[in-house]
């Protein structure tokens, strides 16, 4: 699943695509659970519309148009948001199981897992928004209009801070990776950044969040901060299916130090990197590097 340094660099990267350009024409598939607010109502309210601005909220991206209103938009788990000028082996690979030859990209035309198709006045490449699994969400909210998907994050993980950290673990018995998953708690922080930043911490990811001490929440806020950086200054982790808008693959997962290496030697130490399931999610974590 996408999570904050990649959808930061996918919206860095869309941002020139859409802001300042007038939608002309919305293409959808039909209703589904993709859609939170029906495909029909998007098609009529956004033609016309301006994108004025496109900013983050933790794995949220948020488009404000000129009347007000907001379009938000979540990659789910498989979601894709490119422009139709990219090239990209991975932009079917989910349906085809196999990467596309270069002369098939350039052939690549909107298919059953396009969900959303954006053309602009201005005539500049179409945005798509794809997604094969459906997890991802579409939402236009009125002007002024909230939603309990936005309303409930904590703060953005880039902004991760020690005491608030401990803060937000009190009264808490559940594993700290648990803690580090609730978006409750931060905002952006998933799978992948979370077991990087419990490894550079040196704080198992099963251990208890109430055993965990004021100095290793401070460790642990830094090592978010710094991990999700880097993820960002590298283009993000491109493990399955996440591709930038542009169709370039990130490459973080080049630079993980636990993540996805069950048995092979840690890097500090050399000893197995080991798997366990926290939360029904895999964890990963050097269990001599790690207290």
């Amino acid at each position: 699943m996408p999570e904050l340094p990649e959808v930061e660099v996918t919206r860095r990267r869309i941002e020139p695509r859409l802001v300042g350009r007038r939608i002309a024409r919305v293409d959808t598939t039909g209703p589904s659970y993709f859609f939170l607010t029906p495909p029909r109502q998007l098609r009529e309210r956004l033609v016309g519309r301006r994108i004025e601005s496109l900013f983050r909220r933790g794995k949220y991206l948020l488009a404000d148009l000129d009347v007000g209103s907001r379009l938000l938009l979540h990659l789910g788990m498989t979601g894709q948001l490119f422009s139709s000028d990219a090239r990209s082996p991975r932009f079917l690979s989910a349906t085809a199981r196999a990467a596309l030859a270069p002369g098939e990209q350039a052939n690549f035309r909107p298919d059953k897992h396009t969900h959303l198709a954006l053309a602009f006045e201005d005539g500049a490449p179409e945005v798509y928004f794809r997604d094969v699994r459906k997890f991802g969400k579409v939402l236009l909210l009125e002007p002024g209009e909230s939603h309990p998907r936005i309303d409930r994050l904590g703060p953005d993980a880039l902004e991760a801070d020690g005491g608030l950290l401990r803060e937000s673990a009190r009264g808490r018995r559940a594993p700290v990776k648990s803690f580090l998953l609730d978006q409750r708690v931060l905002a952006g922080v998933g799978n992948i950044y979370a077991d990087e930043a419990l490894f550079r911490a040196g704080v198992r990811p099963g251990r208890g969040v109430h055993r965990v001490t004021r100095r290793e929440f401070d460790a642990i806020a830094a090592a978010l901060r710094s991990v999700l950086r880097r993820s960002i200054e590298t283009g993000g982790s491109s493990i399955s299916d996440y591709v930038s808008p542009d169709g370039e693959d990130g490459r973080f997962q080049d630079e993980r130090r636990v993540y996805g290496r069950t048995g092979e030697a840690c890097l500090e130490c050399a000893t197995p990197i080991r798997r366990r399931v926290i939360g029904q999610r895999s964890s990963h974590y050097c269990p001599a590097c790690q207290g």
